[in-house]
């Protein structure tokens, strides 16, 4: 397929008059909303901004490729917007963006589909078709460039395919030869753009490459054992978990998707430097000097990747469950329950699907994905008993999450023990010998050892929670809700919705009460300042208003990153007051929500009589860190005053 059967002339927005990266988002949202490749515009524009939490598609070289693969998308489509003057897109390479590429993929989307996207990320890495895009002055002359460059890339492609087929048996013993992996969350744009920046560095530097790509569509370009055995050293650029256990004894580089993008000479050498100690195959722990990323990562970063692993895959069922729950509440209270005069069979249905079925599955799965994590494929099954023995235990996410780390490194230390093994046998171990025996002994370790000890520390925690009342309840709505806003979105939110959804799995409504409440306040303080304190704000700022305050009532925090990216010093400290206030009012007044994501939905779902209670803390909370951050904010300079009618004249 090729780019402009997915970049047509009416996803083209051309000059765009946004100055920030939350305009350039909406500018290119609507042009493919009207363009009618969108079902739900609002949820699509949620994915992006969802996945530029994760990281920026700001990927450096005045290229922005923000991209989301969701079923708010109707038909495959690519949005192009530019700026001459550039947009700050908090880029790798903290330069300017001018060229803009939105990437609407559907779940289940074609392979032919992920290939055009996948050819468009390198053809952009050209400096002259940059240099063209920018200097466009039609739909026109932008599509004439893309197909240009397509046929030239096709070209290229059929050269290197061969190249590569070739390359390991043709390279001379003394050839410098290297391999690499790329990998992004959505698989779409960071992927090959890695790619294609390790491809051009290395023919720079006159090394021999061959690289595999990790992306929606599968594997590609998948690297063999002779490629393996034949290689110097191997560059693994990945944010997701990728085989690595067939590297063992190379020189391998493990590192952020990102860096491949942003310093391919530096990994390159890394990957031929033979000083550095061989990577050992642990699955993502090498050792102390086993790769680039472990020096550089403590045990406590690789705990929190190991725990966010599970975190991570188990939120769909966290999301799903506790809304089809919430559903339930409409019907009445007391709907779900069959002795009940409020029953009703249709509301019981969604409770047992919520409750019974995608609950009962997310202490299993938190364990099944830290432990994999941890140990590759092996580990999963271990991973997922350790937590259904947790989750029957009664040792809840606490026996879940030790669940997950023990069955992880259990599996290692088994596949250490076996490493001597004849290699007959070989074949026996993922499919026999590592599954029967870390079930074996993480099953036996949770019932004797783990879940008595878990269990009463679980239960201890659950009491006390359920015995707070008055100031404590309060102050515990205080702190929950002020860690959703230290970092919207990192490690201290995360940390705080874990807890909030633990407690809510064991009955406890309390923590995620505060959390959602917390969550939802920066936004919509930011657009409140931005309606008391109209002077303080540029136009363009303004015109987020209503974005904010959508994003607010959806419970995504995350819409208040650009404004505290700007200016940390005066936005944090003001959201996390406002959030914390908010947290400790709903609970004060005794607001209690009973699934975990949805916003305003879910509110409104609730119990009515806490609806108010709710809504109170939400507008006080908000009212309160806008006004903070609007008497800290300083008023707009005269250039700034300048820049921004300029900019929309």
């Amino acid at each position: 397929m090729r780019i402009t059967e997915l970049l047509t002339k009416d996803t083209i927005a051309m000059d765009l008059s946004a100055t920030e990266k939350d305009g350039v988002i909406d500018e290119l949202v609507n042009q493919l909303d009207k363009a009618g490749k969108l079902n739900d515009l609002t949820s699509f524009k949620e994915a992006i901004h969802n996945r530029e939490s994760q990281s920026t598609t700001g990927i450096g070289e005045g290229i922005a490729i923000p991209h989301a693969k969701v079923a708010a998308v109707t038909t495959p489509a690519i949005a192009f917007g530019k700026s001459k003057a550039g947009v700050d897109y908090q880029s790798l390479d903290m330069q300017p963006a001018h060229l803009f590429f939105m990437i609407a993929a559907p779940e289940g989307g074609a392979q032919t589909h992920l290939d055009a996207l996948a050819k468009l990320s390198g053809i952009l890495m050209d400096e002259q078709v940059r240099e063209a895009l920018v200097n466009a002055s039609s739909p026109e002359e932008v599509l004439q460039i893309i197909d240009k460059a397509d046929d030239e890339a096709t070209e290229e492609e059929a050269s290197e395919d061969q190249e590569q087929a070739t390359a390991v048996s043709t390279s001379e013993s003394n050839e410098p030869y290297i391999l690499a992996v790329t990998a992004c969350p959505t698989g779409i744009a960071h992927t090959y753009m890695a790619r294609d920046a390790l491809k051009k560095q290395a023919e720079k530097m006159n090394v021999k490459i061959k690289v595999e790509t990790n992306g929606s569509g599968g594997i590609k370009n998948h690297l063999t054992d002779e490629d393996i055995k034949n290689a110097t050293g191997v560059i693994v650029a990945a944010d997701v978990h990728v085989e690595t256990d067939r590297f063992n004894g190379k020189q391998v580089v493990e590192v952020p998707v990102a860096d491949g993008i942003k310093r391919p000479e530096e990994l390159i050498n890394l990957a031929q430097d033979t000083s550095r100690k061989p990577f050992v195959a642990k699955s993502g722990n090498t050792g102390s000097n086993g790769s680039a990323s472990n020096e550089k990562q403590g045990v406590g970063k690789t705990i929190y990747k190991h725990l966010m692993n599970g975190v991570s895959n188990m939120l769909p069922l966290v999301i799903a469950g506790g809304i089809l729950m919430a559903i339930v509440f409409l019907f009445g209270p007391n709907s779900f329950d069959p002795k009940s005069a409020e029953h009703n069979a249709f509301a019981e249905q969604l409770w047992n699907i919520g409750n019974k079925s995608a609950f009962m599955l997310i202490i299993p799965v938190l364990a099944g994905y830290i432990a994999r994590s941890i140990a590759d494929k092996p580990g999963f099954a271990a991973g997922l008993i350790g937590g259904l023995l947790a989750s029957t235990g009664d040792s809840g996410f606490i026996g879940g999450i030790i669940a997950g780390f023990l069955a992880g490194y259990l599996t290692l230390g088994i596949k250490k023990l076996t490493s001597g093994m004849p290699q007959s046998l070989e074949g026996l171990k993922p499919t026999l010998i590592y599954p029967v025996l870390s079930v074996l002994f993480t099953g036996l370790l949770m019932i004797y050892v783990v879940n008595p000890p878990a269990s009463w520390l679980n239960n201890t925690l659950l009491n006390g929670l359920q015995s707070l009342s008055g100031t404590n309840i309060m102050l515990l709505g205080l702190v929950v809700g002020a860690m959703m806003a230290i970092d919207m979105g990192g490690p201290f939110n995360k940390a705080a919705y874990v807890f909030s959804v633990a407690a809510l799995t064991e009955g406890n409504a309390a923590p995620i009460t505060a959390a959602m409440i917390g969550g939802m306040v920066p936004p919509i303080a930011i657009a409140t300042a931005m309606l008391i304190f109209r002077k303080k704000f540029t136009k363009e700022q303004k015109g987020s208003i209503v974005p904010n305050y959508v994003m607010g009532l959806s419970f995504i925090t995350e819409g208040a990153i650009p404004f505290a990216a700007a200016d940390p010093i005066r936005v944090i400290p003001s959201m996390m007051v406002g959030s914390g206030l908010a947290g400790a009012i709903a609970l004060g007044l005794g607001s209690s929500i009973q699934a975990p994501h949805g916003g305003i939905i879910v509110i409104l779902g609730t119990d009515f009589s806490h609806v108010l209670q709710s809504l109170i803390a939400i507008i006080i909370g908000a009212i309160v860190a806008a006004i903070i951050y609007g008497l800290l904010k300083p008023k707009l300079t005269q250039d700034e005053i300048q820049t921004s009618e300029a900019m929309n004249e």
